[in-house]
């Protein structure tokens, strides 16, 4: 079958990892814990929206900041999942993050370490290659962490190097403090979840309608033309200049809550640059969340699974 057309789609990671997954019996502090063989998968952001986007039979060009024997390992991983990118040279060595299992309870701890410092020389050779790579009437997803060294504003400066190409932005942090605070010209879609819109609101949003109250006003300040809150097993709300929307998460059994968001924006920017409308992306978007959760450790959403969840998925206005 030959898959629908689609407009160019990009993604940046600037602090990637070497994600490493496993299991233990138990967690007890001060011992010698035996683990199951890891699980390896290239890890960060806009790499696992790349490989969910793959996924779901779509195609994006990663571009990903890569440096020492670690980026080499990654690297590896990349190509063997059949993902079309890029490298960054970039500082020092490429980080690594674990999610061990605990096989009596169920519960997943995650160890993230913070990646290499980024120096004025290093940031330049993102805008080189991003001029180079950005295609007009495109999209770029500018997800994950920020790495160490990047001023709060380095969303809002990657933004302005793509001025004809549409912008999604999911970060946290100070980044995403900055995004709110100091708007970013163009940007298409600002994605966070609950409790980072709590804390930018200042309040409990503890129903729909308020989460889409916040949503709106962030649209209607100039932050982005779209605004999109995860309201975790809730569902997800999306609100635009003159209208709000809910999308419900489907019902599943959680094996592990890593790269859900991920799986969200891949589907959300697929279907986009595919030509569907809002409420399409945003069903596609919730069922691929779901998808990715009944997944092992840093495994994302599969194809079948979306189709299979996306009738529970049922668009309405708030």
């Amino acid at each position: 079958m030959t898959a629908p057309a689609q407009v160019p789609i990009l993604t940046l990671t600037l602090n990637p990892a070497l994600d490493m997954a496993t299991d233990v019996a138990r967690m007890v502090p001060g011992e010698k814990l035996r683990c199951t063989d890891p699980l390896l998968d290239p890890g960060g952001g806009g790499l696992n929206v790349s490989r969910a986007i793959r996924a779901l039979g779509g195609d994006s060009l990663a571009l990903v900041a890569l440096g020492g024997l670690t980026g080499d390992r990654l690297a590896g991983l990349i190509r063997s999942e059949g993902i079309a990118f890029l490298a960054i040279l970039g500082p020092g060595e490429t980080r690594q993050s674990l999610t061990v299992t605990e096989g009596e309870t169920g519960k997943q701890y995650r160890f993230l370490l913070p990646g290499p410092t980024w120096a004025e020389e290093d940031r330049a050779r993102v805008f080189t290659l991003l001029r180079a790579t950005a295609r007009p009437g495109g999209y770029a997803v500018i997800s994950g962490s920020q790495p160490p060294g990047v001023p709060r504003d380095f969303p809002g400066q990657l933004t302005a190097s793509m001025p004809d190409v549409h912008v999604v932005l999911d970060t946290s942090g100070s980044a995403l403090a900055q995004a709110v605070d100091q708007p970013i010209p163009r940007l298409a879609v600002l994605r966070m979840d609950g409790e980072e819109a709590e804390d930018l609101a200042g309040r409990s949003l503890r129903t729909r309608e308020h989460t889409a109250d916040f949503a709106q006003g962030l649209v209607r300040q100039g932050v982005a033309q779209r605004v999109i809150v995860a309201r975790g097993a809730d569902g997800n709300v999306l609100a635009e200049a003159g209208r709000r929307l809910f999308a419900p998460a489907p019902k599943v059994v959680v094996k592990s809550t890593v790269g859900a968001g991920d799986s969200f924006v891949a589907a959300f920017v697929l279907a986009l640059a595919r030509g569907e409308t809002a409420e399409r992306a945003l069903a596609l978007g919730s069922a691929s969340a779901a998808a990715a959760v009944i997944t092992d450790a840093t495994q994302l959403c599969r194809a079948e699974d979306v189709e299979r969840l996306l009738p529970q998925v049922v668009v309405t206005e708030i």
